[in-house]
């Protein structure tokens, strides 16, 4: 009997490294099927999902309350499995070098606890290489196995879209790879117990990495292409989604928007290419000044709030300003690598300090991130100025009356922006009391 036919029938475990947005959402679709032990370093979390917590909104308390996955922070209860998934972040350094700190810690973790007859699988956005060549390693360190004979090794770059209640592991065909024949078709068959849309077989564990970071490189330089029209069409006095709208009534046109890159995939992957282009000799081009144009997002909205103040008479040094939203997303709690800290800190230069509000974000996160202190929606009140950063639910809600009520009535002009283009964006512009701006 192999190692999928033991799983299936409830002899061994699946383990999952690393609960967070991707990972915790995996091991609750596998429970509903398998035997699951998840883990995490986080005592705190491990603490919310067993009291029926879900900090990160992906699947709902009533789920987790329900799910069958034994949550631990407890490294040594990942002997009892011997299929192991590494979801673990991969940031990048300040100066924009992979951060690989967080899938080597989980490598060393897996490897103290690994077993002969085990298969570990990579899910982590990383080069292409990093499984084999620094992962691999210090498996073998510290387990004192040797890959290849006492344990196997496979990779399957993560696809969940946090927030996104539609593109589901259980909906997105799934890459997965492994290092021969044998460990492929087991991590086939094993994703394939809950992956309704399929799986799609790479050839090699090096092809799958690069599938992965190139589908958000390409993201990524769309979105710098979309912003990179905005600042033009600004300076022609043209609205740039009005254009986007026309263009796109061609068949082939490709539906990207400007806005703020944030979160820990799009903002983040390309790096991880472009490094190791760079060892490799080969400076990038298109990529790197994708980067360079989003990177400086924050920068161009401060710069278009306060000439927009200007414009409207309004004073800038301590100006009233409230900024709706900070997560790097809609809908989702999550503000690691958000954009709209670009934005608070670029006011802040200028002598203005925001006032931020965002009913959905995690507040102690940004806390502790940021050093902000969320305000609450009663507080937006005499505002010389209102950025829409983030399109939450709460802020499709908001009526023109209702954003009305937010500002300084004794100014003479209300100065909007609206980063997502909710808003009709006629009702504002026909109206002389408001400035309105979207990129």
């Amino acid at each position: 009997m192999g190692l999928y036919e033991q799983i299936v029938a409830g002899e061994e475990k699946l383990s999952l490294v690393g609960l967070g947005y991707v990972g915790m959402p995996i091991a609750v679709a596998f429970a509903r099927k398998i035997k699951v032990v998840g883990f995490d370093l986080n005592a705190e979390k491990i603490a919310l999902y067993k009291s029926g917590i879900d900090p990160t909104n992906e699947v709902g308390n009533d789920v987790i309350r329900e799910t069958k996955v034994e949550f631990t922070a407890d490294e040594t209860k990942l002997k009892e499995a011997k299929f192991h998934i590494v979801a673990v972040p991969t940031p990048v350094n300040d100066d924009h070098t992979p951060d690989l700190t967080p899938v080597e810690g989980a490598s060393r973790i897996l490897g103290r606890n690994l077993t002969k007859g085990s298969i570990v699988v990579f899910e982590s956005t990383v080069y292409p290489g990093v499984t084999e060549e620094i992962c691999v390693p210090i498996l073998e360190k510290e387990s004192g196995l040797k890959c290849g004979t006492d344990f196997k090794i496979g990779y399957s770059p993560e696809r969940i879209n946090p927030g996104d209640k539609v593109h589901r592991l259980e909906t997105i065909t799934k890459i997965v790879s492994g290092m021969d024949a044998e460990t492929l078709d087991t991590v086939a068959k094993i994703y394939e117990l809950v992956v309704e849309a399929g799986v799609y077989r790479a050839e090699s564990i090096k092809v799958a990495e690069a599938a992965k970071v190139i589908e958000n490189s390409q993201r990524d330089i769309n979105i710098a292409f979309m912003n990179e029209l905005s600042m033009i069409f600004h300076r022609m006095g043209i609205d740039t989604q009005a254009v986007l709208k026309a263009a796109g009534t061609k068949w082939n046109f490709l539906k990207f928007y400007p806005g703020l890159v944030g979160g820990h995939c799009i903002g983040v992957d390309p790096y991880y290419l472009t490094y190791k282009a760079e060892q490799l000799g080969y400076h990038s081009q298109i990529i790197l000044s994708g980067r360079r144009i989003n990177d400086d997002m924050g920068h161009y909205v401060a710069e278009s709030l306060v000439k927009s103040l200007i414009k409207a008479d309004i004073a800038v040094k301590d100006a009233k300003v409230a900024i709706l939203g900070f997560t790097f997303k809609e809908n989702c709690p999550d503000t690691r690598n958000t954009k709209v800290i670009d934005i608070y800190r670029e006011l802040k230069e200028y002598g203005i300090t925001p006032l931020v509000v965002d009913p959905a974000a995690d507040a102690a996160e940004a806390k502790r991130l940021y050093g902000i202190e969320f305000g609450q929606m009663s507080d937006v009140q005499g505002m010389d100025a209102v950025i829409i950063a983030v399109s939450h639910t709460r802020f499709l809600a908001l009526t023109q009356e209702e954003l009305a009520s937010f500002y300084n009535t004794s100014n003479g002009t209300k100065v909007l922006l609206d980063l997502k283009g909710i808003l009709d964006r006629s009702a504002y512009t026909e109206d002389k009391n408001w400035l309105y701006w979207r990129l």
